[in-house]
């Protein structure tokens, strides 16, 4: 067994998330990753809320590995007034629960820096940035609907402690085909592969690397995406890890099985998996 920190997502486990927390806490894993839904949503979160959550997680021997809160129209500027406080508020609630990492999509960012939604995201991300360094908490900007290369570009040009990536190995297995979809252009592998791909970017970006979740993918031979249990996919899991470890990542590998017909049973085969990955 190795020592790789592990967290689930409860409702991967349970449709019910404070049954998750118990059985996750009956898998033995050191955290959970937090939605902020149903009794955890943003705008329930107060200090006394957190708090009262932090002392049920205890009692479960469990800790936030990271929150997790859309904010996907950041490209879009008329967006911000609606989006930046609540984003400020992620923030702020994820350094009440201790973990200090709001892990988020953040839409799709255009490749080119000309484009006005280029400016509209450095200038949002920016601001949130700012903030998170006075409360002591980190936006992770998870992987998948703009290639590595571009999330970097945007990380260097924010340039703020603040700002990191939690990274989805499987998104850069999935987005590829959505976007193909989504542009009216036919999806290849060898397109995917020259811009998202998994063990490579995960190389370019493992600097900025605060959180990561274990998920898995392949894209059938009809040329559709399908999300799969852990294992089953195309990422390289001994390798992805290994490159993490040689940049210094200790944090969370967070469990996210979003579809299935056993998300419960997949979930604590994923956690075995990782246990007994050879890194």
């Amino acid at each position: 067994m190795n020592d790789l920190k592990i967290a689930v997502l409860p409702t991967s486990l349970s449709s019910d998330p404070h049954e998750g927390l118990r059985l996750a806490a009956e898998l033995d894993v050191q955290g959970v990753h937090l939605g902020m839904g149903g009794p955890w949503a943003l705008d329930l979160m107060d200090s006394a809320a957190c708090r009262e959550l932090l002392n049920l997680l205890r009692s479960y021997g469990l800790v936030v590995s990271a929150i997790s809160w859309g904010i996907g129209e950041l490209p879009q500027r008329e967006e911000h007034a609606r989006l930046l406080p609540l984003g400020k508020r992620a923030l702020e609630v994820a350094a009440d629960l201790e973990c200090g990492l709001w892990q988020a999509h953040c839409g799709v960012v255009p490749w080119e820096e000309s484009d006005s939604g280029w400016s509209a995201t450095i200038d949002a991300v920016g601001e949130l940035a700012e903030h998170g360094e006075k409360v002591g908490a980190t936006l992770c900007w998870e992987t998948g609907p703009e290639p590595p290369w571009v999330l970097k570009k945007v990380l260097e040009t924010v340039n703020s402690p603040a700002v990191g990536v939690n990274f989805d190995p499987a998104n850069l297995i999935i987005w590829p085909v959505m976007l193909a979809e989504m542009w009216g252009r036919p999806w290849t592998k060898e397109w995917a592969d020259e811009h998202f791909q998994p063990e490579r970017g995960a190389q370019l970006l493992a600097p900025w690397v605060r959180h990561t979740h274990a998920k898995d993918a392949l894209v059938r031979e009809d040329g559709s995406h399908l999300e799969v249990p852990l294992g089953q996919g195309w990422i390289d899991w001994p390798r992805y890890v290994q490159i993490l470890r040689e940049a210094g990542f200790d944090g969370f590998f967070a469990i996210e099985r979003e579809i299935g017909e056993d998300r419960m049973g997949d979930t604590i085969r994923a956690v075995d998996f990782l246990r007994n990955l050879p890194v």
